[in-house]
């Protein structure tokens, strides 16, 4: 496996300046955003596709420095109920699946984006619960209607331009589970993986470990995210999980986002680093900052340390002792 790092939390800093900070910490692989929720900071579509001597420029910048591109990140919502918005969500997708290509890049990450409850919706509609049973109904409208049409034809535009989707399990998104991801890969096939985030499933109630052999077993791990979840005992008994307070309200908040081994410790990154090998992932685990409590350097660096003394880097070799 090879240590990378999400770079939209350098976003301020100009691309070869965050390039050289990032290889200067020992990182082997970059995830870029190209737009949408991620912004495209580091990585404009509309330039990279129509101008070559760009395009060289921006792979020489990256491989000079001995470094990869794991993935392109767009996150939207190309399923939102507002055409406009949606479209633009949409778009942009499609743009970055043709520019991975043209990078050689493997893996496009976004989400699986939530529809509303009818044609004429406004706004997203994310059911949580199976009663009452409006709830069932408008799930039903929405996977077949819209999240499954959507992503057949969607997924295999990416497939003929030999790109895999990394879709993140994130709550508020159809698919937010390892179970709704399998769902939606029955459908659409096995171009639709996950861009596995252990932070999005702690707070969920799901066992990390677990959701990597769920989806693992299936080969349907694509990327990986490294970001930490906190959740705190007093609070999670006032809010829930699905507590809905600003994450700037973190003294109050149920659960908040944290850095590598602020929220669980090492040995239950250790697990996840061993599982990950053993349903056979070998590929980047990319750091995502979004810790509340701490710099984005300090957060970094201290996710970089915690994550070398547990990735698992070397290939195997054979069991002498079998």
């Amino acid at each position: 496996m090879k240590l990378g790092v999400f770079t939209v939390l350098f976003s301020q800093k100009p691309f070869e300046e965050a390039l050289d900070y990032i290889a200067s910490k020992g990182l082997e692989a970059v995830e870029i955003g190209t737009g949408s929720y991620p912004g495209n900071a580091h990585c404009n579509p509309d330039l990279l596709l129509e101008d070559d001597k760009a395009l060289q420029n921006f792979k020489k910048a990256i491989e000079s420095r001995g470094l990869m591109i794991s993935a392109l990140s767009c996150h939207g919502n190309p399923l939102h109920p507002q055409k406009a918005i949606a479209k633009e969500f949409h778009d942009n997708f499609v743009k970055t699946v043709q520019l991975a290509e043209k990078l050689e890049v493997p893996v496009v990450n976004t989400f699986s984006g939530c529809p509303g409850d009818h044609e004429e919706a406004k706004y997203p509609n994310w059911p949580v619960a199976p009663w009452p049973n409006d709830y069932q109904e408008i799930l039903t409208w929405q996977w077949e209607k819209k999240i499954i049409p959507y992503w057949k034809e969607w997924g295999k535009f990416a497939s003929d331009h030999h790109v895999k989707i990394g879709l993140e399990l994130h709550g508020g998104f159809s698919v937010h589970s390892p179970g709704t991801l399998l769902r939606l890969r029955e459908e659409a096939g096995e171009v639709i993986g996950a861009n596995l985030d252990p932070s999005h499933m702690w707070w969920q109630g799901i066992d990390p470990v677990q959701a990597i052999h769920i989806l693992g077993r299936e080969g349907a791990i694509h990327h990986f995210h490294a970001k930490d979840t906190s959740i705190d005992p007093i609070n999670v008994n006032k809010h829930g999980i699905t507590d809905m307070q600003s994450y700037t309200q973190m003294l109050d908040r149920a659960w908040q986002f944290r850095t590598v081994g602020f929220g669980h410790d090492l040995k239950e990154w250790a697990d996840m680093m061993s599982a990950l090998r053993l349903v056979g992932y070998d590929y980047v685990v990319s750091i995502e900052h979004e810790d509340g409590l701490m710099s984005i350097d300090e957060g970094f660096t201290k996710a970089v340390s915690n994550l070398q003394q547990v990735l698992l880097k070397e290939p195997l070799t054979q069991m002498w002792w079998v």
